[in-house]
């Protein structure tokens, strides 16, 4: 059985920013959309899952832009899972343009019992025959990002839309990146840190929540905060470099 997955096609306008690239949040999704599609091949897909009674629940995903691949341009994406861990899973993702690095970045993930809410051991997660690497190629270890933003600056807050909402119930994770990029104002878009993003996950939101998202400085860019209602942080970002 494939233990990885890549496909190539020309960068469509519905991915590209108001520079006609590659837009920073749709890297994310590309990467998740492969991520997707690997995993229904698998088995282990999300309707497959629900079936068992269980879901996918990202936890951390780093991602390191390189270069923006422009309008048309035909690009590829790989992915892989890695050797699962007790309770966690790795798999790792490449954007490449004519064999040349574009961007690349790994996802943590877990798996939670629908019925009440536990984590899921890995051991019975992946099918038998599966051969795959132990460890990832890229081993940049995920960012730790202090969560109290008392002080931190307002970035804007944005309500939770249906259109937002995937089929788990709560908010798309590929959602919450267009939310907050969409609080900045073009010039901010433009020059915002982008060499390595790591964004961590940590409390579902849901549909006509109202979301705050907060901004600090840090030595190598920016700190986010996208914070629910009752003041718990649901996400946090880590935008680093130029």
């Amino acid at each position: 059985m494939e233990a990885s997955y890549s496909y190539s096609f020309p960068l469509p306008i519905s991915r590209c920013d108001l520079t006609g690239r590659l837009g920073v949040a749709d890297v994310f999704s590309l990467f998740m959309d492969a991520a997707a599609i690997h995993a229904q091949q698998l088995g282990v897909g999300a309707e497959a899952m629900i079936g068992r009674g269980l879901f996918w629940l990202t936890v951390k995903t780093k991602v390191e832009i390189l270069d923006q691949p422009g309008l048309l341009e035909e690009v590829t994406v790989r992915t892989r899972p890695i050797a699962p861990e007790k309770v966690r899973s790795i798999r790792e993702y490449r954007l490449e343009r004519d064999g040349v690095l574009l961007a690349r970045g790994k996802t943590e993930w877990a798996v939670i019992e629908i019925a009440n809410g536990r984590i899921h051991p890995m051991g019975d997660v992946f099918p038998t025959g599966v051969e795959m690497a132990e460890k990832p190629e890229f081993d940049r270890p995920f960012a730790r990002i202090l969560p109290d933003f008392t002080g931190a600056e307002v970035l804007g807050t944005c309500r939770v839309r249906s259109v937002d909402i995937d089929i788990g119930g709560h908010m798309n994770n590929a959602a919450y990146l267009k939310a907050v990029l969409g609080l900045l104002d073009s010039e901010a878009l433009k020059t915002m840190p982008r060499r390595e993003i790591d964004v961590i996950f940590r409390a579902p939101c849901f549909e006509g929540e109202e979301l705050t998202v907060l901004r600090r400085e840090t030595e190598s860019g920016w700190d986010l905060c996208v914070r629910k209602p009752d003041g718990a942080a649901a996400l946090l970002i880590r935008a680093a470099g130029a």
